[in-house]
């Protein structure tokens, strides 16, 4: 079996619930009440989008960082 990494955005919403999304992989992403189940899950995402698109080619994407923008509207 194959090994991949993937970089995943954890966010946490106004209601305290965390939000993991993988911006490589197009709709994948999940919530959770904590950062350990939040883990686990984006994990069976992973792998279940992995099953689902077999046939799409992994990008090789290298990590740059993560900004925050405050914009003032």
């Amino acid at each position: 079996m194959a090994s991949h990494r993937f970089l995943v955005v954890i966010e946490q919403d106004e209601d305290g619930k965390y939000i993991a999304s993988v911006p490589s992989l197009p709709g994948c992403h999940t919530q959770a009440d904590n950062l350990t189940d939040l883990e686990k899950r984006i994990q069976e995402a992973i792998r279940l989008y992995l099953d689902e698109n077999a046939d799409v080619v992994m990008p090789e994407g290298k990590f740059i960082g993560i900004h925050q923008v405050e914009v003032q509207a």
